[in-house]
């Protein structure tokens, strides 16, 4: 009796339990479907070709995007430049060749530590350093510098779990064949790795879309287009930043919600490419 008593009490436990982690997955799932249709509902109307592909002018009562879209693809290139070889050259390093395990337990925990920290403090650290104390105006080169900073733990960490994920073995069969050391890592271990370090770096370039509140000392808030190497150091204004401006300052709601439409599909085809290219090579 006291065993059907028990038996009883663990069946109903468990099925209150599955009951309520499908009631919090639904709630979870019916709040994104109602944030992202919402943002869709409101955006999706006010996206024309005259707002991607022009510019805004006060003169002509005009209002576009373009430079904010430039902008973006600027501020990405510049930060992946310089990020990739730094990250992956030190996740290299200490998972390969350092062999002072304390030190690179340090390196790690600082690491971690970084990527907890929020994003608005290194836009006042790169305003401090870069835009004051290195004297570079507010535009690309001190956003991409400042992003560079807050993304490498995301990159040092992604890349070192990748490699760690590397069989032993096959490092020990590609010495014993007689390869050096940095052949067996550049011929064996990053090929078998690069599944991982490709994703962290399209999940980087994510992060990067997304990001407003470092941009918003070190980038500026510049509307203007500008070429490429203008940019570099003049006030321009990535898409998140344009959000900002649009909503907060100026009050166009409208193109506001547009751009936060760009931004998620945006966001949409950062990830779903991560996910493919990672299975692909992993298939490869």
């Amino acid at each position: 009796m006291n065993g059907q008593t028990l038996s009883l009490r663990r069946r109903v436990y468990n099925r209150g339990m599955r009951a309520l982690m499908w009631l919090c997955a639904g709630l979870t799932c019916a709040l994104l479907v109602f944030l992202i249709g919402y943002i869709f509902c409101r955006g999706i109307p006010g996206l024309t070709w005259e707002l991607l592909s022009g510019q805004t002018s006060y003169i002509k009562n005009t209002i576009g995007i373009l430079p904010n879209i430039l902008n973006t693809l600027y501020i990405i290139l510049v930060a992946m430049v310089i990020v990739l070889p730094l990250g992956v050259g030190a996740a290299i390093y200490l998972t390969e060749y350092a062999e002072n395990r304390r030190l690179v337990s340090l390196i790690e925990f600082a690491a971690e530590t970084l990527t907890g920290i929020p994003s608005i403090i290194f836009g006042l650290v790169g305003m401090l350093f870069f835009v004051q104390k290195m004297n570079l105006q507010a535009g690309v080169l001190a956003g991409g510098l400042t992003l560079v900073v807050m993304i490498l733990p995301t990159i040092l960490r992604t890349t070192q779990e990748s490699l760690k994920t590397v069989p032993q073995s096959y490092r020990e069969g590609a010495l014993g064949l007689g390869a050096g050391k940095w052949r067996m890592v550049r011929t064996v271990v990053l090929p078998n790795a690069i599944d991982g370090i490709v994703t962290g770096c399209i999940l980087a370039v994510g992060r990067i879309v997304g990001e407003s509140a470092a941009l918003l000392y070190t980038a500026g808030f510049g509307l203007v287009l500008n070429d490429f190497f203008t940019a570099l150091h003049s006030s321009s204004a990535t898409l998140t930043v344009a959000l900002y401006v649009y909503a907060n300052e100026r009050g166009e709601t409208a193109v506001a919600f547009s751009i936060a439409t760009i931004l998620m599909l945006l966001t949409l085809l950062i990830n779903l490419s991560a996910v493919f290219l990672g299975r692909k090579l992993k298939k490869n």
